[in-house]
């Protein structure tokens, strides 16, 4: 069986031997990177399975980095930071992020998020007998794995295509935050409802007309989220008198 392959990218020399190690004897096949610009031009001619990315490099950041890796490829992202707010996340959501890892961190964390990531990245969804789920404007192309709004085509990283396809395939149905967590990014996330929180509102800024008043994606106060058919017009509309 071919070695999955991990791109370290950091210009931390003593955390690239560190991480590398811990890979290495794990079965994993290293490949490391000191820039940014050479971790753009590495992604592109090797096609790793997984990138750590260190957010603070010298010639530009982890951000600009997941940006450009972006533009060509769908390869999973792991960023490296020293500190991590909910501005930080929805930032790396933003740029393609898929999963983050705080410093300092254990051999035991690093390769139980590596291992989650490339679960979730590997996944192949259950196949259905409606290729189609449409919602208001949102459609969901199963078949394809395409995304659309009012006929526009959404951009969505793999975790964000994941995370709508359990909700588009349970529409109209409350998921639980624990089922939601599970079933994207693994048991081990269950307890995490400040990440799934972050990854839905950056979800409502991309499918939502008004993502501060979200008619699609709804939250059930405690409980977890719903993708909902949008009321129209007509359903507030006075009734006829029947003749």
């Amino acid at each position: 069986m071919e070695k999955q392959r991990i791109l370290i990218v950091d210009d931390d020399p003593r955390l690239v031997r560190l991480v590398s190690e811990v890979l290495s004897a794990s079965g994993y096949e290293v490949l490391t990177s000191a820039s940014g610009e050479k971790a753009v031009e590495t992604i592109a001619l090797e096609q790793p399975d997984l990138i750590v990315l260190d957010i603070m490099l010298r010639d530009m950041d982890g951000y600009q980095v997941a940006r450009r890796v972006r533009e060509f490829s769908d390869v999973p992202i792991i960023m490296l930071t020293a500190k991590i707010t909910e501005t930080d996340m929805l930032t790396g959501f933003d740029a393609g992020a898929d999963d983050y890892i705080t410093k300092p961190f254990s051999s035991k964390e690093l390769l139980a998020r590596v291992r989650a990531v490339l679960k979730r990245a590997a996944r192949a969804q259950p196949p259905r007998t409606d290729p189609r789920i449409e919602c208001g404007e949102l459609t969901v192309d199963l078949a394809r794995r395409r995304v659309m709004v009012a006929g526009k085509p959404v951009h969505l990283t793999a975790t964000e295509y994941n995370l709508l396809y359990q909700l588009a395939t349970h529409l109209d149905q409350v998921m639980l935050h624990e089922q939601l967590l599970t079933a994207v990014w693994g048991p081990e996330y269950r307890d995490d409802v400040e990440y799934l929180r972050a990854y839905i509102h950056h979800l409502r800024r991309k499918l939502e007309r008004d993502p501060s008043n979200p008619r699609l994606i709804l939250n059930i106060q405690g409980v977890g989220y719903m993708l909902a058919r949008p009321e129209t017009d007509a359903d507030h509309a006075p009734q006829g008198k029947k003749r």
